[in-house]
């Protein structure tokens, strides 16, 4: 892979405001040192391309390109695997001491950054214990116990921690932390997501799309993100959830339109009813951003409505195309 300086140049500025103010949310501050002010442009550069070379995103084009902010243009959270973060000396010295060494929250300064961006350090997979990290429980990747069929499938880099002072962290314009958490242990904290930024990003080209296409939309609401192994487990049947369910990976949402907040799905098409027809739109929207975007192909299943819930779409970014309720 090549990197040229005027794709690294946005990343170096943005790792030199985050080494002069990074601050950790939900964990007590550690030392930090900025930046040296011998660090030449050129290793600035080096570093960067690394930092993108690393990045959990399948995706590095989005790091290296001209913006940090995604194809969306509406990333707010960049993040960064803290094993391969110590593998380079000189990022201890852009991000400071407590954002190589210590997963967290590191928000680049508002008076330095165009729009507001965080970069979030990952809790290393190898920190989970017997299907737990701490009290919360998570379980068992498949590929842990019987080898990952793919690379698709491979056991997750790390950990996104969240706690109530952090879940409200903007990862997007439109979606927050929280708005993936899994849906138990509502009161064991803290809590710890797999979240994947190609998967945000799409969100975000899908709620443009929409909007370019008539359908306002001012709320994606997101009915199941993350699903730890051990709640996936719960709903494994016929009907049910998949075994190797893309929600484990944290590249999968259930989504719908809920622009008034009434929690169920709106009439996008305006015909007065709420059915599979405003599903349709949904799935539209998702195969123009892909046919505009190929790297974020995926799933997308068309959901109808229930006595639990109303109609709704799934989305993902699993790397090939697949279909499934007609959609």
């Amino acid at each position: 892979m090549h990197f040229t300086a005027s794709r690294a140049r946005t990343i170096p500025r943005a790792l030199g405001f985050l080494a002069l103010g990074a601050v950790t949310l939900g964990a007590a501050a550690a030392p930090r040192r900025a930046a040296p002010v011998g660090v030449s442009r050129e290793a600035l550069a080096t570093a960067a391309a690394t930092v993108a070379a690393m990045a959990p995103s399948t995706d590095r084009s989005v790091l290296i390109g001209d913006s940090l902010y995604g194809r969306s243009g509406k990333l707010r959270a960049r993040l960064v695997s803290t094993r391969r973060v110590l593998q380079l000396p000189i990022l201890t010295q852009l991000f400071g001491d407590s954002a190589a060494l210590r997963p967290g929250i590191y928000p680049v300064p508002d008076s330095t950054a165009v729009r507001p961006l965080a970069f979030i350090t990952l809790l290393p997979f190898g920190e989970k214990k017997v299907g737990r990290i701490g009290s919360y429980r998570i379980g068992f990747w498949p590929g842990e116990r019987r080898g990952a069929r793919s690379a698709a499938y491979a056991n997750p880099e790390g950990f996104i921690r969240v706690t109530p002072e952090n879940e409200d962290t903007y990862v997007s314009e439109h979606f927050r932390l929280r708005d993936f958490l899994t849906h138990d242990q509502q009161d064991v904290w803290p809590k710890y997501l797999v979240l994947r930024e190609d998967l945000i990003d799409k969100l975000e080209l899908v709620i443009d799309d929409l909007n370019a296409h008539g359908v306002a939309v001012e709320q994606l609401s997101v009915m199941s993100g993350f699903r730890t192994p051990q709640y996936n487990q719960q709903g494994v049947r016929k009907g049910g959830r998949a075994r190797d369910s893309r929600h484990q990976f944290g590249d999968a949402a259930d989504v719908y339109v809920d622009n008034d907040g009434d929690g169920r799905m709106d009439d996008l098409n305006h015909d007065g009813r709420v059915n599979d027809r405003d599903v349709q739109v949904l799935i539209d929207a998702v195969e123009r951003v892909e046919t505009a975007h190929p790297d974020l192909v995926g799933g997308a299943g068309r959901y109808r409505a229930n006595r639990m819930h109303g109609p709704f779409v799934h989305i993902d970014v699993r790397g090939k195309r697949a279909r499934w309720g007609n959609a």
